[in-house]
């Protein structure tokens, strides 16, 4: 549905933020002006008149935003987007998990060495999504980027902002993630990135600590990064064993994952990439991977995780003076999670259901899995 000018004013009142919506005031002073109307008023009021921007509180800095009609952050962008995460069994689904895994690939094509593209929205712009291999999987969720960017692109939104807020609003609407620092303001570049500058699922522990490192994250901060493979359920890598989950909480964001990926006596149907197993077992590794595998280390992951990712967004941004903080407009935090299909789900996990690909599939989309599957 294409949003009128008419809809955005009268939903302005009511919504916290909006990306673009500096121009959609712009835009309706413009008509109103041509009507011979006044249009909404953008003077300052009270001890905001001519006090100068250095000055602004948070508080006040909101106001005077609102006031003047500068770029705000709305809600309703959020809920859609997470309206279409997470359906009737409240874990996230594959567009969430490939939101988040869209973020990381579009910020991480850049690096110490080589500079390149980073976070700028150059995955889908050039149409990086289907032509990479290490982006396979991820054709969907570019597509459906196009689809949020047609739809509000004219209000000033730009490719890569809604790719880094997907990711955060998709880590959030998965039970138990974080609410992430989100900032929108980058600008788009349809320029191909660099290869070579992403993680692959059999690299070493070398290759990868390395890898990272010219990205600026140090050994700690890339263990963070990997959780991010607890809601994860593999397409790709081993194409025998498609919709297998990497722990047995798949659409949770959860620190089973870190514990499963060592277990020898895991859950039959939980996957281990051979590069994280690496990453588990290296010394320079292995205390960090290992303080994650308490349920009581929730907390700390995910704080951890978050400054991790906030990094991960800003790669390759030159304009982060002039960013907007957005965070505001994500969905609350889910603190508790309970599965009313957890005994059927943990059959599956140990390979005693026969109908396994039907479980898959429901889990993929987000579904439950009734107990007769």
């Amino acid at each position: 549905m294409k949003f009128s000018i008419v809809l955005v004013a009268l939903t302005a009142g009511t919504s916290i933020a909006h990306p673009g919506m500096g121009k959609a005031m712009a835009d309706i002073q413009e008509i109103q002006a041509r009507d011979g109307r006044s249009g909404p008023s953008t003077e300052m009021i009270g001890d905001l008149v001519g006090l100068d921007d250095r000055r602004l509180t948070a508080t006040s800095r909101d106001i005077k935003n609102i006031l003047s009609g500068r770029v705000l952050c709305v809600e309703h962008i959020a809920n859609e987007m997470r309206g279409m995460m997470v359906r009737d069994a409240g874990r996230c689904n594959n567009l969430a998990r490939a939101s988040i895994r869209l973020g990381f690939h579009d910020a991480a094509t850049w690096s110490k060495d080589t500079g390149g593209t980073g976070a700028d929205g150059s995955i889908v712009l050039t149409a990086e999504c289907a032509r990479v291999p290490e982006n396979n999987g991820l054709a969907e969720v570019c597509a459906q980027m196009k689809t949020w960017h047609d739809k509000y692109k004219g209000y000033g939104v730009s490719m890569v902002d809604l790719i880094q807020f997907a990711a955060n609003v998709a880590t959030v609407s998965c039970p138990l993630g974080p609410r992430i620092k989100t900032y929108i303001g980058r600008k788009d570049n349809a320029v191909k990135p660099p290869r070579n500058l992403l993680p692959s699922p059999f690299h070493s522990a070398d290759r990868l600590l390395q890898l990272f490192a010219d990205k600026t994250f140090t050994a700690d901060g890339l263990i963070a990064l990997m959780g991010a493979h607890s809601t994860s359920q593999q397409r790709f890598v081993n194409r025998t064993r498609p919709g297998d989950p990497q722990d047995s909480t798949p659409g949770v964001w959860d620190v089973k994952y870190y514990g499963e990926t060592i277990d020898a006596n895991a859950p039959q149907r939980v996957f281990k990439f051979q590069s994280d197993v690496n990453l588990a077992n290296d010394a320079r590794t292995r205390a960090a991977w290992e303080s994650f595998i308490p349920e009581s280390s929730q907390g700390a992951w995910n704080h951890a995780y978050a400054a991790e990712y906030v990094r991960m967004s800003l790669l390759g941004v030159y304009n982060n003076n002039t960013l907007t903080d957005c965070t505001k407009a994500l969905p609350p935090f889910q603190r508790s999670y309970s599965s009313s299909d957890k005994s059927v789900i943990d059959r599956f996990m140990h390979g005693l259901i026969g109908s396994a690909q039907k479980v898959k599939n429901l889990l993929l989309k987000g579904d439950k899995v009734p107990s007769n599957v």
